[in-house]
């Protein structure tokens, strides 16, 4: 997504990427117009390279982020005393609602637009572009193979002078007025008519050519014209690109120089070339003279023999990347703005900081009133409590809920108590008139054995009910029933059934055994003074004393009878004596 923030920063980088390059080629002036050449399109390549430099290396912002957090106004709060007049503020939304409602209709700001008024001049760029390099390859297409043995023979001996291994086309076209190469991988020279019936300036002209094929200067053009269309909007780009063009061209002529080529026929050559000079940015190819004052900069170095001529070194070349390298690589990830997670961090610690204090300001009286019933609920424990409260058991209290009221109503229906039943009272949600009503049924009920009750389930009226039927029912009795799954329905029906129950036990007993079922199994017989015979179920008998001693006998069956022949056969008699 392209914002304005990027454009800004494409502006920017652009200038000190290009300034800096133009200005490397001032300072290196006197040297060779390959090695300025190189410099040059180093100084494109970052430029082309700057976009996704910017997207892909990690942000450096070191200016600190403070200075990009918005500005906030000062604030004195006073403990006690309300932050600011909320009247003025209050007053004001009405007014502002109306002013909303009735805003005329708003036009986009110019930071909204500027992604779309960026990117028409880049499309039409780039459409012209791709325009000249279709009508490049249609006049490619058009045009016919030159045969004739003196241009032949010059593109040899150039491709040999050279060491250019690779076959290059020479074609011929009427549609041309000068001289045009271009390609990579296949590259082609096209000459015009009137450049093929001067047989006598062919070996210029194609080692000219030819050593444009030999740079790769078709790539570099397309290049630059890309970097125009990126960064169309910066003059330093569109200045580094001619001035690229204009280099490629006097490295060239430097080419034709070094072929001993004589230098004023040369000049003569290239005065002749650009009366007739085609539209360059039409077929995507060089012209004779790129700028105003171009060529006769070309026919000045051609004719000045002190100038340094000779292709860029490769210490030239490593120099050059390397330099333009370390500078722009710093500079597309250099952020002039904070970081925008860094500012945001900047702007929420000094929001954090404003509301705190605002909080602190207007929670003075909630926080005075929470320590006031903190300090009455740890009055009231330890008025009740045997010993004294540690910080442990205020953090517990505080943590469950207990407040200085429930410690009051626990304290009038629970007599003395320890903090941990306080505090367990209250994680089961007992309250106090839970413990009223109990203890209305179970007398001298403990604060343990509620709590255990309210856990287990067992409510006043399950109380209630095993009450009236077992008077003398206790708190460990209940807490069985109801473990036992023992209910007034229960109860009732073993009572119909003739089962007489004495006790809760006999009822838990009975539900242990197997219901009624296992109750009619036995027979029961009470004395006067309490004490109790039971027979049953089988052969076991079982005396319980009044004062609830047990003797259980267990009553041995009587052998089964045999089974089979034995069962019929009479028994023997001894035999009369004598017989």
């Amino acid at each position: 997504m392209i914002t304005t923030a990027m454009l800004l920063g494409f502006a920017w980088k652009s200038l000190a990427i290009a300034g800096l390059t133009l200005l490397l080629l001032r300072l290196v002036r006197s040297r060779s117009a390959g090695e300025r050449s190189m410099i040059a399109h180093a100084g494109l390549g970052a430029l082309l390279a700057l976009p996704a430099a910017m997207i892909f290396l990690p942000q450096w912002a070191p200016l600190p982020a403070r200075w990009f957090a918005e500005p906030e106004t000062a604030t004195t709060f006073v403990t006690g005393a309300p932050a600011a007049d909320a009247g003025p503020v209050a007053a004001s939304v009405p007014a502002a609602t109306e002013a909303a409602a009735s805003a005329p209709v708003t036009f986009p700001a110019l930071a909204d637009l500027a992604p779309f008024l960026y990117l028409v001049p880049l499309a039409l760029l780039c459409g012209v572009m791709l325009l000249a390099v279709v009508r490049l390859f249609a006049m490619r297409g058009r045009a016919d193979v030159l045969t004739e043995g003196s241009w032949l023979s010059a593109l040899a001996e150039a491709q040999r002078r050279m060491g250019f291994k690779h076959g290059t086309a020479l074609l011929v076209s009427d549609e041309l007025r000068s001289p045009i190469s271009w390609g990579v991988l296949r590259p082609t020279i096209v000459l015009s008519p009137k450049a093929v019936a001067a047989a006598g300036e062919a070996e210029a002209i194609i080692a000219h050519e030819l050593a444009h094929v030999a740079r790769l200067d078709w790539a570099k053009l397309l290049g630059a014209r890309v970097a125009c269309a990126v960064f169309w909007f910066n003059p330093l780009v569109w200045m580094l690109a001619r001035e690229s063009h204009q280099l490629r061209e006097e490295a060239a002529d430097d080419a034709v120089l070094l072929a001993d080529i004589d230098g004023p026929d040369y000049a003569t050559l290239l005065v002749g070339a650009a009366r007739h000079d085609n539209q360059g940015a039409l077929l995507a190819a060089h012209g004779v003279a790129p700028g105003k004052d171009s060529l006769k900069r070309r026919i000045t170095r051609v004719l000045d023999g002190s100038i340094k001529r000779g292709p860029a070194s490769a210490s030239w070349m490593l120099m050059s990347l390397v330099l333009l390298a370390g500078i722009t690589a710093p500079l597309a990830a250099f952020s002039a703005t904070a970081d925008p997670e860094m500012a945001q961090g900047a702007r929420d610690v000094a929001m954090t900081a404003r509301e705190t204090a605002a909080v602190h300001a207007e929670a003075a009286k909630a926080v005075k009133g929470d320590a006031e019933d903190d300090a009455k609920a740890a009055a009231a424990a330890a008025a009740a409590a045997s010993r004294p409260l540690s910080a442990e058991d205020l953090v517990s209290m505080r943590a469950v809920g207990v407040t200085p009221e429930y410690v009051a109503d626990m304290r009038e229906h629970g007599g003395s108590m320890d903090p941990d039943d306080i505090i367990a009272a209250k994680a089961s949600d007992l309250d106090p008139a839970y413990i009223r009503d109990m203890r209305a049924i179970v007398r001298d009920a403990d604060i343990g054995e509620l709590v255990g009750a309210k856990q287990m389930g067992v409510t006043t009226a399950f109380a209630r009910d095993m009450k009236s039927h077992f008077p003398g029912v206790g708190m460990d009795d209940l807490l069985a029933l109801k473990a036992m799954g023992i209910d007034c329905d229960f109860v009732t029906e073993l009572q119909k059934s003739g089962i007489k129950l004495h006790d809760a036990d006999d009822a838990i007993e009975i539900r242990a055994a197997g219901g009624i079922a296992g109750a009619r199994a036995k027979k029961t017989a009470v004395s006067r003074n309490g004490a109790t015979v039971r027979v049953g179920p089988g052969p076991v008998i079982e005396a319980r004393s009044a004062d609830g001693r047990v003797a259980r006998i267990e009553v041995p069956q009587a052998p089964a009878a045999p089974v089979g022949p034995a069962a019929t056969r009479p028994p023997a008699f001894p035999a009369p004596p004598g017989t």
